[in-house]
């Protein structure tokens, strides 16, 4: 079975999508969180997975900072790596550990709004679609090679709190659908 570690900064929801979803080719072994106070530790807890919060703020450097998530990574024998709501760019360190083997989620159809706050983007430039992309993780901000997306309709009475309502539970099915394809199709071919 492969070994898997989620990277999150906030809630958890999808996170939580993740762990929850039946039939996927992966155990998730770690949760890594950049910061302590975070709701996802706390839900991680009932996880049976370790968590390690790795706070950037006690490291004098980034590349210090991924390496003891690497250190980490390496000890659990992680194969791959899910962004789930992690709010920091990965930098050369993990990337170049972990080859196209790094998943994010955003809550846009990217290249389209990229970066923080992609609902409130998308509300002010008052477009008619949004939705959610899963891709790749490269050096730059929400600018891999996407795998999947779904587009989802932005109502002229949408409030952010309602547009991201109906965009999370896109993701909350789109991104364990699309870790298991991509999961097993890299099976098929090595």
């Amino acid at each position: 079975m492969i070994s898997a570690a989620i990277f999150a900064s906030g809630s958890g929801s999808n996170a939580e999508a993740i762990v929850q979803a039946s039939e996927l080719p992966c155990t998730i072994q770690l949760l890594v969180c950049d910061k302590p106070e975070a709701p996802v530790i706390s839900k991680a807890k009932e996880w049976d997975a370790e968590v390690f919060v790795c706070d950037p703020k006690t490291f004098e450097d980034k590349q210090a900072y991924e390496q003891a998530i690497l250190t980490k990574l390496q000890e659990k024998h992680i194969e791959w790596i899910f962004l789930a709501g992690y709010m920091r760019l990965i930098g050369p360190t993990l990337l170049e550990a972990y080859p196209e083997r790094i998943l994010n989620i955003h809550p846009s159809l990217l290249p389209a709004f990229a970066g923080k706050d992609a609902i409130g983007q998308a509300l002010s430039a008052g477009v008619k679609v949004s939705g959610v992309t899963i891709h790749f993780v490269d050096a730059g901000m929400d600018t891999g090679n996407i795998i999947a997306q779904e587009a989802v309709p932005v109502l002229e009475e949408d409030t952010h709190h309602t547009l991201h309502q109906r965009i999370q539970a896109i993701e909350h099915r789109l991104y364990p659908e699309t870790i298991s394809y991509i999961l097993k199709e890299r099976d098929r071919k090595e």
